[in-house]
């Protein structure tokens, strides 16, 4: 069979440009928390005119606009030096501890749990990790819905300057966070301040297509990724949390799972799933699904809430690696669906928690729950439940 000349030359002009083309726009990078098809469907009904879609997309690219002014982010500024004595290295002191008024230099310090000690506001290093998750992400879906090029590319330079940049970049460990004056330099609590990191992968799926998120990019990040993982997983204090039976333990297991996911690790995060994540289901939940240990603090309501949030994203990831954690039951009954159900009597308003939170804490986080949760439990009563709370509304980016 001859192939005509002119043929050839369109095959091989054909073959440079898609080269070319995947030269400049990095691989799709698979989303883990969020729902693609879910989003897919907002998105049609946005193009399509309509008006609480509108309305919702519109604060969405507000967001995005508003963080082009933010940043770039760094933890190398910061005036006090960790004990390293290297800057690149992230440092956090835990919140509920404060000075010990019976001794003159207040150490060691005491602990007030669920009181925040306003000296752990000086230390910026927090804070700049979750304005980068938070821009990140919102610039991420301003992307998603609007194409504007400007949105991926200040993203692109918030991850290279956080990440990449050797003059600025974090080192991947967390030696020093959540540090108590007198006592430790770090501990193994801190690792929950890096949860938001989660944010950063499903932010690069929203920008998939982008010639701003190149393949160097995304490789680089998931180097940084990998060697993060890395530490989670091995280090004295990374092991220590994932020992840890409450909230801590499950956003250790959140972190290990959607960053082996990430890097193209699943056997990491089946792993992780299989011999850390249901074995804490018989620790961390009764049959009737309350949580003893998140219940006996001082902010029951906020951390029964925030623990639960942290296991539905683990179900969301386990349906990566053929797991269904949503239905999952121990022999004695308990899971994550009657943990879920427990909340049902006091969304509707039948009954109210024994003992207040110290600090007031609001639903936006049980109510994302049960809007993730709802199509999972067909008999959750989600319509009764979300017509009480009229202010709250269903978008399919919610985490």
């Amino acid at each position: 069979m001859r192939i005509s000349s002119k043929l050839v030359r369109g095959l091989v002009l054909g073959g440079i440009l898609a080269l070319t083309g995947a030269a400049q726009v990095a691989p799709v990078t698979p989303f883990l928390l969020l729902d693609p098809a879910a989003l897919a469907a907002y998105k049609k009904a946005y193009q399509r005119g309509g008006k609480a879609e509108a309305q919702q997309v519109s604060g969405l690219v507000a967001k995005a606009s508003e963080a082009l002014k933010h940043g770039p982010y760094t933890i190398t500024t910061k005036q006090r030096v960790p004990p390293s004595g290297d800057k690149h290295d992230y440092i956090s002191q835990a919140p509920y501890w404060w000075p010990d008024p019976s001794k003159p230099d207040g150490k060691p310090y005491l602990q007030k749990d669920g009181l925040l000690n306003p000296e752990v506001k000086a230390l910026k290093d927090g804070e700049n990790l979750s304005g980068l998750c938070r821009d990140v992400q919102a610039l991420g879906l301003g992307y998603y819905f609007s194409g504007n090029e400007q949105y991926a590319a200040h993203a692109a330079k918030l991850l290279r300057v956080f990440f990449l940049d050797a003059a600025t970049r974090m080192n991947p460990n967390l030696n020093y966070g959540q540090g108590i004056p007198g006592m430790f330099e770090g501990r193994s609590f801190g690792i929950i301040e890096t949860r938001h990191l989660v944010n950063i992968p499903d932010a690069l799926a929203l920008m998939s297509g982008s010639k701003s998120i190149t393949p160097e990019l995304v490789s680089s990040l998931k180097q940084w990724y990998t060697q993060y993982n890395q530490w989670l997983t091995t280090s004295k204090i990374g092991r220590e949390e994932g020992s840890n039976k409450n909230n801590h333990g499950t956003f250790h297991d959140v972190q290990v799972v959607d960053f082996a996911l990430f890097t193209g690790n699943q056997a990491l995060a089946k792993q992780t799933l299989e011999s850390q994540t249901l074995p804490r289901i018989p620790v961390q939940f009764a049959p009737d699904g309350s949580q003893p240990l998140e219940l006996a603090r001082t902010r029951p309501w906020n951390y029964v809430s925030m623990n639960l949030q942290g296991w539905v994203q683990l179900a969301v990831l386990a349906r990566h690696v053929g797991l269904d954690l949503w239905q999952y039951r121990t022999p004695d009954g308990r899971g994550l669906a009657p943990a879920v159900a427990w909340f049902q009597p006091y969304l509707l308003r039948q009954k109210q928690m024994e003992k207040a939170d110290a600090v007031p804490a609001g639903n936006t986080t049980i109510l994302t729950i049960y809007h993730q949760a709802g199509p999972q439990y067909p008999s959750l009563p989600t319509d009764k439940v979300f017509a009480l709370y009229p202010e709250f509304v269903r978008t399919p980016w919610a985490l």
